[in-house]
């Protein structure tokens, strides 16, 4: 058994999965860890040996190097407990049956502790977050950036998974894996360490896999995600729907390792370097929004994808996932209107909030004192050189008092000055508030950090109501059980259609009378493939047999509602209806 299940938990946050590892890898669950917070990282470190009665040296913040030094000790100690624990789980009176009773086994084969595996213990990079780092304010060498630490951190560590990385392509940051040896492959196409590519679209995949196929690096899985479906930054498309998405992948396997494999032998040629003697497999996984079974198997045998990632729901799951109380509650109480799109995030991405969390009333409170922003203590967001030499996070308390001094000096009306007061404050300090959760459920001290949590559940959130235990969410995920009571929840396709649909009105209501050749050219893109996309969920709706029968009615309702929508819409918006010739009839 070389993949025992056919689910993962990607990453989530900077600490909601920063020791999912230790709690599921050996159950054969593979989970990913944020490398964003190595101070985090330090502190869980101290907690797991103190746990295991295992020696601790503590790696300060004032030696060379530290960054990636904490990493891989981290991830080091990830890998040793994991291994211990499923030692201890072969061994003792039920953990055989308990491992064997999560996998979707549906035959009466007899299985032994030879056929248990260990979970993947994966980390993600954030590709934007690679942070220039200071050392007595002399600008240090790029490799000290916050990203390629984290990069070399994983790579010195003894973890043969993958690294997966999210958010777009950083060229500096991709050739910067040719320095290292466990990226390549040997002669059989075996590689130590591999790279996942975190995309939202086929044309995105082709162009970083072909970026690093030039330098002799091979992309062994591409992680499709939901534009908007999703948990944290939400990177959505111009009106590309995750079904279509799915399908191009799914249609053009082959053609992507005939056209990636050519180059990457070539490049690993003209380093004189090994190169296997036939073409490596690329993996296909996708998560974003789902929810069932039904819609896990959906994907796995309709689309031929390898995995499906879980995410949303894993946060209600204590055995696998690092939340406080609190926010648990929070959590299960959420409905939809409390799961919405923010400008919290200091790198003005989109960013998947619950309402009335605690870190956004901190924020609230110090703007009504007049105080407004975060002390910064740990600079990971920090990419602003407006006002200062450094670079400066946009939720720091130091750039919204010289960005309101500036505001102050303009002459603005009072509707005005508020309007873009209020985007200057909105933004939060999530790189803190992402990791406080996990502090406080280690009752560790956050005098530093403060009791503020972040939390960035996806819509999906809304229709899990209460707590799981980890088989719990495993026999959900399988359809041997099912944790949603809700009648009400929509499809996933037609769901992240509706999100999609709402974010064009918004982009079309947002549009001057004087609106650019570029914005009309955009506008136009999102319209032909909304419609686009909603002719392909009719077409695949109408041919299935076998999936979703009981909803078909709701969802063709749900496709027609969101045609005459666009209609609607566009006819409210009839000067630029007119400019853009749309007909969605």
């Amino acid at each position: 058994m070389t993949k025992a299940h056919s689910f993962h938990i990607p990453v989530m946050g900077i600490g909601f999965t920063i020791d999912s590892p230790v709690k599921v890898a050996q159950f054969g669950i593979d989970s990913v860890v944020s490398l964003v917070d190595d101070e985090l990282m330090e502190k869980f470190r101290k907690i797991y040996t103190e746990k295991f009665k295992m020696n601790y040296i503590e790696i300060s913040n004032k030696i060379n190097d530290y960054r990636a030094k904490r990493v891989t000790s981290y991830l080091n100690l990830l890998k040793e407990i994991s291994e211990q624990k499923l030692e201890e789980l072969k061994k003792s009176a039920n953990g055989i049956k308990d491992y064997f009773s999560m996998l979707p086994i549906t035959s009466d084969e007899i299985f032994s502790e030879k056929d248990m595996t260990l979970g993947n213990i994966d980390v993600n990079i954030m590709t934007k977050l690679d942070t220039e780092n200071y050392r007595n304010k002399d600008l240090l060498p790029i490799e000290f950036n916050d990203a390629h630490a984290g990069l070399r951190g994983f790579a010195n560590s003894d973890l043969n998974t993958s690294i997966i990385f999210s958010a777009g392509m950083n060229p500096r940051l991709y050739s910067y894996i040719e320095n290292f040896e466990d990226f390549y492959p040997d002669e059989q196409g075996y590689i130590k360490k591999k790279i996942i590519i975190k995309v939202s679209d086929y044309r995105s995949a082709l162009i970083q896999g072909k970026f690093l196929a030039k330098k002799g690096i091979w992309v062994s899985e591409f992680r499709i995600e939901s534009g908007l479906n999703c948990g944290g930054h939400a990177f959505a498309t111009n009106g590309f729907l995750m079904g279509p998405i799915l399908a191009e992948f799914r249609d053009n396997k082959k053609e992507i390792i005939n056209e990636l494999h050519p180059i990457f032998i070539d490049a690993l040629k003209n380093k004189e370097r090994v190169a296997p003697t036939e073409p490596i497999q690329i993996k296909f996984t996708a998560q974003g929004g789902v929810g069932t079974s039904e819609e896990h198997n959906f994907i796995l045998n309709h689309y031929e994808f390898d995995a499906v990632g879980w995410g949303t729901p894993f946060l209600l799951v204590s055995e696998a996932t690092t939340v406080d109380k609190e926010t648990i509650a929070k959590l299960i109480a959420a409905k939809e209107d409390d799961l919405y799109l923010s400008d919290v995030s200091p790198i003005g991405v989109p960013f998947n909030n619950l309402r009335g969390n605690t870190k956004d009333l901190e924020k609230e409170e110090k703007i009504l004192k007049n105080r407004p922003g975060s002390s910064c203590p740990k600079n990971y967001l920090a990419q602003n050189k407006e006002f200062t030499k450094e670079s400066i996070c946009l939720a720091s308390r130091k750039y919204q008092y010289l960005k309101i001094q500036q505001l102050e000096a303009e002459d603005l009306s009072e509707s005005v000055f508020q309007e873009r007061f209020n985007k200057i404050t909105e933004k939060s300090c999530i790189c803190v508030g992402l990791g406080t959760s996990a502090l406080l459920s280690n009752n560790s001290k956050t005098k530093r950090e403060g009791p503020g949590v972040s939390v960035c559940p996806g819509p999906n959130m809304a229709y899990f109501s209460k707590e799981m235990t980890l088989s719990e969410i495993t026999n959900h995920i399988y359809n041997r059980d099912n944790l949603i009571s809700r009648l009400d929840r929509p499809n996933m396709f037609l769901k992240e259609l509706s999100l999609y649909m709402k974010d064009f009105k918004k982009k079309v209501e947002e549009i001057s009378n004087e609106f650019s050749k570029k914005q009309e050219k955009q506008i136009k893109a999102y319209k032909e493939n909304l419609i686009s996309g909603i002719e392909y969920y009719k077409n695949l709706f109408e041919e299935q047999g076998e999936y979703f029968v009981d909803q078909k009615e709701q969802i063709f309702e749900g496709l027609l509602k969101s045609k005459n929508q666009l209609n609607l819409w566009l006819d409210t918006n009839e000067s630029h209806s007119e400019t853009l010739h749309i007909n969605v009839h």
